[in-house]
């Protein structure tokens, strides 16, 4: 695909800051120079026109989970690039976990940065992990590059990323804190898990028992546990894939605290419903779960009103024997759903229904996320400085998933057969388009990006 280095994109329906109106976007040198009335083109430039497709910011997903190197059998920087690319993500951020190493170490970093070399069709920032036995490599994870940290609060699912206890967690804050680095937080506490887990019965085949193993007392703890810390220390602390709408009070009272402190949610917490989780279908399962439908309806609400305030996907893909699509059997299958691809439809088809815009949208998967991991300025927005990330979206658009085309590695996802509206066109990262509808894909452009600008 031919390299745009020196454009302009114009279009009917551009979104830039908390607008959407006709503008040419100038693009040199893979940044965005200018944002003009569409009459201001120049005679004779090279124009890029969008017509009535929407112009947004190439979306910012900075919860990703991409496992390479050492668990690229469940996904690599390859596939899982390829799918952000064709889905509108021009960023991800890969969590350090599920990889072999876990991204706990300076040795385990530029392992990561190895396997991302030549093989990201988008850019990859790249988050360190907070565990027990290393918090004396934090700030120089942080120096080398990482963007963000990540903890557990309970079991991660695998041996070798362990999860935080609170004094742990306090330590790691209030290096974090000094650092200026933010935290994600896994936040569902052992307590309450051991104790559903005692009193569980029934069949490990219904959706109704996994349910009842992760309950809303294990997230709601958590996060008051974590709001604690975070008054102590005053470490920057994100609360991940947030799924407990009884939970929201306690962020609103922390934010309206004033404390350094926000939550996201996922596309599977606003599309899915627990009643409608069929008996066996493994491909829904992740931890925390999808609840019920009042509870959806609650984290939409959150969204509305701010208290939520981003978006990401949090594709967490295993391999199809892990996800026991076999046996239908819940409590053993991996739980984690994949998206990456799908993240922006997903968003959009529930969204449109209930009020949002497409500048809405654009604030939640973009501008929120690229904010958190310290690249506002750079990424999520449409304005002069910024990269030249930008997607042509057709609102209007439908289309039904058919898992077996999607570019995810292992083609296991809960949205297979769906019908989601809003469909990529284009995809075009730092000026160059990476992907365009019904066109192969061309070789990988990606980079590893770090608040330094690394290239």
């Amino acid at each position: 695909m031919r390299t745009l280095s020196d454009l302009y994109v114009k279009g009917q329906r551009v979104v830039t800051g908390e607008s959407m109106e006709p503008r040419a976007v100038h693009i040199a040198n893979g940044k965005i120079r200018a944002v003009l009335p569409v009459a201001a083109v120049p005679a004779g430039a090279e124009v890029l026109d969008a017509g009535d497709l929407v112009v947004m910011p190439g979306i910012v997903d900075t919860h990703v989970h991409i496992n390479d190197p050492g668990r690229d059998s469940w996904e690599g920087f390859e596939t899982a690039t390829r799918a952000a690319a064709k889905g509108g993500v021009t960023m991800v951020c890969d969590m350090p976990l599920n990889s072999l190493p876990s991204t706990v170490s300076i040795s385990a970093l530029h392992a990561k940065a190895r396997a991302l070399e030549g093989r990201a069709h988008v850019d990859v920032g790249l988050t360190g992990g907070a565990v027990p036995e290393n918090p004396k490599e934090l700030r120089d994870l942080f120096r080398e590059g990482v963007l963000a940290f990540k903890c557990f609060l309970a079991d991660s699912g695998v041996a070798e990323f362990s999860h935080v206890n609170e004094a742990e967690l306090a330590i790691a804050m209030g290096i974090l804190a000094d650092v200026g680095a933010p935290l994600f937080v896994h936040a569902e506490l052992p307590g309450p898990l051991e104790e559903a887990a005692r009193a569980l019965a029934g069949d490990p085949r219904a959706y109704a028992t996994f349910l009842a193993s992760r309950p809303k007392t294990a997230e709601d703890a958590a996060v008051d546990m974590v709001i604690r810390t975070c008054r102590d220390t005053r470490a920057r602390a994100h609360i991940v894939h947030l799924s407990s709408s009884s939970a929201l009070d306690l962020v609103l009272r922390a934010k309206d605290e004033g404390l350094p402190f926000t939550a996201e949610t996922c596309p599977h917490y606003l599309t899915f419903v627990a009643e409608d989780v069929p008996d066996g279908a493994t491909s829904f399962k992740c931890c925390p779960p999808v609840r019920e439908r009042e509870n959806r309806e609650k984290l939409w609400e959150a969204l509305k009103k701010g208290v939520l305030e981003q978006v990401v996907t949090d594709h967490s893909p295993s391999t199809v024997d892990l996800k026991c699509s076999g046996s239908g059997d819940f409590m053993r299958a991996w739980g984690g759903i994949s998206s990456l691809q799908l993240g922006l439809s997903a968003v959009w088809t529930e969204a449109s229904q209930r009020g949002f815009s497409l500048v809405d949208l654009s604030r939640l998967l973009s501008a929120a996320p690229a904010k958190l991991v310290g690249l506002e300025g750079r990424k999520g927005r449409i304005a002069p400085g910024y990269d030249a990330d930008l997607v042509f979206f057709d609102p209007e658009g439908t289309f039904s998933v058919a898992a077996a085309e999607l570019e995810h590695k292992n083609k296991i996802t809960p949205y297979e057969g769906r019908t989601l509206k809003g469909k990529v066109a284009r995809t075009i990262l730092r000026g160059e388009t990476i992907y365009r509808a019904d066109e192969p894909l061309g070789r990988p452009h990606g980079a590893w990006v770090t608040r330094s600008e690394r290239r």
